[in-house]
């Protein structure tokens, strides 16, 4: 026992070359974990020009957004001319890019900023952002389908088409917009898919194939069909009218200056009432060539916004390819964005808007 404790045993000769072998051993630890620490904070690190002016465009896009649409709702909330059709298609869009701006855009771009693009915010707000993102996308698009809709019937069916039966369809395809996006965003949480792996800390729209095939088509590709076709009815018409209006013109004779004073009285009121004739009808040409403008271009805009999303939303799960996750989020961010120009298209067609938007910043004032 005392050659235990004896400094001069073996064993107590051994005892501080082990505490060096020690103490050395952890400095070389901490050192390599600085290293390795050091290098990983310089991989994340560093943010290039380009980037922060993507980050901020982005940014810039959410608040935008966000801001447009909640003006357009206080527009139709305040003003009592707005509160009939079409504004309730319009107010019914306008909530749901409100909510794509307030509750989807800013955490994507949460996940946009993490190393990775990793979700790192739990199971429980992934499947409550992928929820709403299909939902308020979704609604989103139904409701520019409706819009179409209710010009299409608008034009050409005017007749048949009064304010009565105008109001019960819009309120219709209200309803239906909401439940069938409601039915397709809650799929996933009934178990069709999973949206959440925490292993790769992954969240995303559930992969599985039968899934996507019915939410894409039932998400895009069926109001695709139904706007492609509704404009190309318009068009048509428009064509129709118009043919038919320079078809069945009327040009005024000239006066003749030996006819009697009676037949020049008869002639000149039938030429005045000939020429407001013209004039009422110039200017219902006016206005259906200007909705269909204004369903064109609100046409093309969804189009352009969302067919690169959805094109690689419905082959990826199903060809298995390996689609780079910088061309998924941009266009993911294109689809976005979609609900930045849909106001700006709506109201740009209206001037009762703008005059409506002058009159409120007057007021507040």
């Amino acid at each position: 026992m005392a050659e235990t404790l004896s400094p001069c045993s073996p064993r107590g000769q051994c005892q501080p070359s082990m505490d060096a072998n020690t103490s050395s051993s952890n400095m070389d630890a901490n050192a390599s974990s600085s290293v390795v620490g050091g290098s990983a904070w310089r991989g994340r690190e560093p943010f290039s020009i380009f980037t922060v002016l993507i980050l901020t465009l982005l940014v810039l896009l959410t608040v935008a957004t966000f801001l447009w649409n909640l003006l357009v709702l206080a527009t139709i909330l305040r003003v009592k001319a707005f509160h009939r059709v079409p504004h309730n298609l319009v107010a019914s869009t306008a909530v749901s890019d409100v909510l794509v701006a307030a509750l989807v855009m800013p955490l994507s771009l949460v996940k946009e900023l993490s190393a990775g693009r990793r979700w790192r915010l739990g199971r429980e707000l992934c499947l409550v952002w992928v929820c709403f993102d299909v939902l308020c996308c979704t609604a989103s698009i139904w409701n520019v389908t409706a819009i179409a809709l209710d010009r299409y019937w608008f034009i050409t069916r005017q007749l048949q088409y009064t304010l009565l039966a105008r109001r019960r369809i819009s309120n219709v395809m209200i309803a239906l917009t909401w439940l069938l996006s409601a039915a397709i965003s809650l799929a996933p949480l009934l178990g069709w898919g999973e949206t959440y792996s925490p292993e790769q800390e992954r969240c995303q729209v559930s992969q599985d194939p039968s899934y996507t095939i019915v939410s894409t088509g039932g998400a895009f590709y069926l109001p695709l069909c139904v706007v492609l076709f509704v404009y190309w009815k318009i068009y048509k018409a428009s064509k129709f009218h118009m043919g038919g209006r320079r078809r069945n013109a009327v040009v005024p004779l000239p006066e003749v200056k030996e006819a009697s004073q009676e037949p020049q009285m008869v002639f000149t009121a039938r030429r005045a009432a000939i020429t407001f004739q013209t004039d009422g009808e110039t200017w219902r040409e006016q206005k259906e060539k200007k909705a269909a403008l204004m369903v064109g271009i609100l046409i093309g805009v969804f189009v352009l916004c969302w067919i690169p999303f959805f094109i690689t939303a419905l082959i990826s799960p199903l060809c298995s390819c390996n689609i780079p996750p910088v061309w998924k989020s941009i266009f993911l961010w294109l689809g976005y964005s979609n609900s930045f120009f849909n106001p700006l298209i709506y109201t740009a067609f209206n001037k009762n808007y703008n005059n409506a938007f002058k009159n409120l910043f007057v007021k507040q004032r």
